[in-house]
């Protein structure tokens, strides 16, 4: 028999633990995408996340002969933080198994309530493995983050104080989905009072597991899940999270890490508060979904889930912030190696902000540049690269080029025409400390190593650009090596931004 989420969200104990979060106005953006954006400020619970409503709500529940033993749970980071609290408020045991990739601050608040903390694995998938493992070892009950009717109900509290913060019209409601736990709480309680409010679910395009499982009618298991939205990072998801979103969810969007940081950076204007990526999902994909459905004059919701952001993460979300939201074109130039060259590319981009300007002596006829240069749209940086060819000037676009935004733009000027054989891989490896030195440890294959860029910014996973002198005769030994090596990569070797300031 199905759970009556309506009666088991009305039932649920949650505000021994949680508050009723706000529901602020988002002005700036809002005037923005031309729509009435609401933030559901989850980022405001005790834990700066909403998993300790499902957690307690699951915990609470458990008979005494169970708390005596006590919980255990697997999480990224937020459901421990609300496994532990919780744990905490009613006096039971918790263990909590985290992914080694897990950010440090999450990882010290769940000690710092009292919790046991375990780190295995890379990913979410990893720790609850072994988390299971534990279970039947130690007789420990097992808070799901997301597939436990008792753990959905907890989270569909905040589509219940959603309804009743704002009774008039809502077009739409975001939520993040990572195993689907809160989107299928709230659109359960929505859907059943309101059923003309469309429930819109927001994966990053790396992670969308759901996305893959809707659009196939089967739960579809991802091979790996990129770690920049860590807190929606599940490979599998959930059974019955996936049955309710079958149910209720009208559509889902995918939004990219560019866009991620972006709407970081708009919910920081309009309320000085920094969410984490996963906590900025909804928020990327209520800007994309007005956009790309042309909506003007409606109300929509985004849950800001989450704000447990590592510090150092900051400096690569500002950098890539004003790209997200295309409010920054970056580009390649070529200038004619003369005297006020410079003045005349200049003044063609006229009272623009120049962000970044990286240039080095390559030859005596051509000078390439490198440029960052703040505009107010996308369609201005296309006007100003028509312009700039216009006026004669070689113009390549690398806004949407992965490795001239990663690397290209910290090496320009890098120049070895002597070298033989030389070609340019992108490795990515899960970011954690030692990592660094584990992928150097492999990459000693005998080839020599003609360049190397990597760059720690708190980003979810360790970005490397390698050049290898590999003669043509080995390359079938060098395929062998990539497979071996079992890294994600791409031959870079071809990409034009490579030609212009490194080759």
């Amino acid at each position: 028999m199905q759970p009556d989420y309506l009666e088991k969200i009305l039932n649920a104990q949650v505000y021994d633990v949680a508050i009723e979060s706000p529901l602020d106005d988002a002005p700036n953006l809002s005037e923005r995408i031309g729509n009435r954006l609401l933030l559901k400020r989850e980022d405001m619970q005790p834990v700066f996340s909403f998993k300790l409503r499902g957690a307690y709500n699951k915990i609470v529940r458990l008979s005494p002969e169970k708390l005596k033993r006590g919980v255990i749970c697997a999480s990224a980071g937020n459901h421990a933080q609300g496994v532990a609290l919780s744990a905490a408020k009613i006096g039971c045991r918790a263990l909590i198994v985290m992914p080694t990739t897990t950010p440090q601050i999450k990882v010290q608040a769940v000690k710092a309530r009292g919790a046991e903390v375990v780190l295995f694995g890379d990913s979410y998938d990893d720790a609850y493995a072994h988390a299971l493992e534990l279970e039947k070892a130690q007789k420990l009950t097992f808070v799901h983050p997301f597939d436990d009717p008792d753990v959905i109900a907890g989270q569909g509290t905040i589509g219940m104080e959603i309804l009743r913060q704002h009774p008039q019209a809502i077009h739409a409601v975001f939520c993040c989905v990572g195993g689907g736990g809160l989107i299928s709480g709230i659109a359960a309680y929505i859907k059943r009072l309101r059923p003309e409010t469309k429930i819109i679910g927001v994966e990053a395009v790396d992670s969308d597991a759901m996305t893959r499982s809707l659009q196939a009618g089967k739960r579809v298991r991802l091979d790996r899940v990129g770690l920049f939205a860590d807190g929606a990072a599940v490979k599998y998801v959930g059974e019955e999270t996936f049955r309710l979103c079958r149910q209720y969810v009208d559509e889902m969007v995918l939004v990219d890490t560019d866009a991620i940081c972006a709407a970081i950076k708009d919910v920081f204007e309009d309320t000085r508060a920094i969410l984490e990526p996963a906590g900025a999902l909804a928020v990327a994909g209520a800007k994309e979904y007005a956009g790309r459905h042309k909506l003007k004059g409606k109300t929509l919701i985004a849950t800001a889930s989450g704000a447990n952001m590592n510090f150092d993460r900051l400096r690569f979300i500002a950098e890539r912030a004003e790209i997200g939201e295309q409010r920054e074109a970056v580009i390649a130039v070529t200038l004619p190696e003369q005297p006020g060259a410079y003045r005349k590319f200049l003044a063609l981009i006229g009272v623009r902000n120049i962000t970044e300007f990286n240039y080095r002596f390559n030859d005596r006829k051509d000078a390439h540049v490198f440029v960052g240069v703040q505009v107010a749209s996308r369609a201005e940086s296309l006007k100003l690269i028509e312009q700039l060819r216009k006026h004669g000037y070689q113009t390549l676009d690398l806004t949407d080029d992965e490795m001239a935004k990663s690397h290209i733009r910290h090496l320009v000027g890098g120049h070895s025409p002597q070298l033989e054989h030389e070609i340019v891989y992108r490795f990515e490896f899960p970011e954690r400390p030692g990592a660094l030195m584990h992928f150097l440890n492999q990459m000693s294959a005998g080839w020599n190593i003609s360049l190397f860029h990597y760059r720690n910014h708190g980003a979810d996973y360790g970005r490397v650009l390698v050049g290898m002198q590999v003669p043509p005769g080995e390359m079938g030994e060098f395929k062998i090596f990539l497979k071996n090596l079992g890294y994600p990569h791409w031959n870079e070797t071809g990409n034009p931004a490579y030609k212009l300031f490194l080759d």
